[in-house]
């Protein structure tokens, strides 16, 4: 079974960790490196004969439109990941249309591709945003992978599936939840920080158990994750660093294991195959 790989392309300032402590107004002053970490991405990829999905801020975009281009001239798929890592549930559904429609915009000129998959910052479609998938649906959009089916202190919607699903009735977009692990009786989303920080076992455990059940396993990570040079926030609460920083430095040598011990392939092959089982 192919289980579905994707990055979610932002830089190491923009994530959900950092941003009481870092502005959105200070980003174009501070070192960007999603460039060089997203083509050190692409190149593990290449050794390992994978294609995945890129889900892109179209923040990222608009400043690195040649990196889009590569992503998807190397057979990629490129998704969107909104436009600056606003969290759903912060925006009513007009300011999500908006939302979409930007980034789709540049994604696609920078791509030369139609977009038509979709990933929330942080996971942050969930309880408090029942009309997010009517929205995604209205805008053509084909999937989201959108739901973290998990308590978690940053995202989570403990309720919602735990498989591939149509959540608006008379539509074909499905919903692709990120695959949880089990670690000493707790679930964890498979991938991230918890990849970083848990024995590899765990989540190479969570795969196979997903393929047993004759479901498609859905991982994600970040190019910051496999920078270990990368500035570090003073300021930023202590919890949050540890989840940032702690072993960067091992994320690529894991990622190759990974890559190597499964069968993966982009998200959007993975949807189309859900929507097919579905009819």
């Amino acid at each position: 079974m192919v289980n579905g790989l994707s990055v979610d392309v932002e830089d190491w300032f923009q994530v959900g960790a950092f941003e009481n402590s870092i502005a959105r107004e200070d980003w174009d002053s501070l070192e960007h490196r999603v460039e060089a970490n997203t083509d050190r991405v692409l190149a593990l990829f290449e050794a390992g004969g994978v294609k995945a999905t890129f889900f892109t801020l179209g923040w990222v975009a608009e400043r690195y439109p040649a990196l889009i281009r590569r992503i998807a001239e190397a057979g990629h798929e490129v998704a969107s990941h909104g436009w600056d890592h606003r969290r759903v549930f912060t925006m009513g559904p007009e300011q999500f249309r908006s939302d979409l429609a930007a980034a789709r915009t540049v994604l696609e000129d920078a791509a030369g591709v139609a977009v038509t998959g979709y990933r929330a910052p942080s996971f942050s479609i969930d309880a408090r945003t029942p009309w997010a998938h009517e929205v995604l649906a209205d805008a053509g959009y084909a999937y989201s992978s959108s739901i973290a089916p998990i308590r978690h202190d940053h995202y989570g919607w403990a309720d919602a599936p735990r498989g591939a699903h149509q959540p608006v009735c008379g539509s074909d977009l499905v919903e692709l939840p990120i695959t949880l692990a089990r670690f000493l009786g707790r679930e964890v989303t498979a991938g991230g920080g918890f990849f970083r920080l848990l024995p590899s076992g765990v989540t190479h455990r969570a795969v196979r158990e997903a393929n047993e059940v004759d479901r498609a396993a859905i991982f994600y990570f970040h190019p910051w994750e496999v920078d270990p040079g990368q500035p570090r926030v003073a300021g930023a609460p202590l919890k949050s660093k540890l989840r940032h920083y702690s072993r960067l430095g091992a994320m690529a040598g894991k990622l190759e294991k990974l890559i190597a011990g499964h069968r993966w392939g982009r998200i959007d092959q993975v949807a189309a195959e859900a929507v097919r089982r579905a009819r």
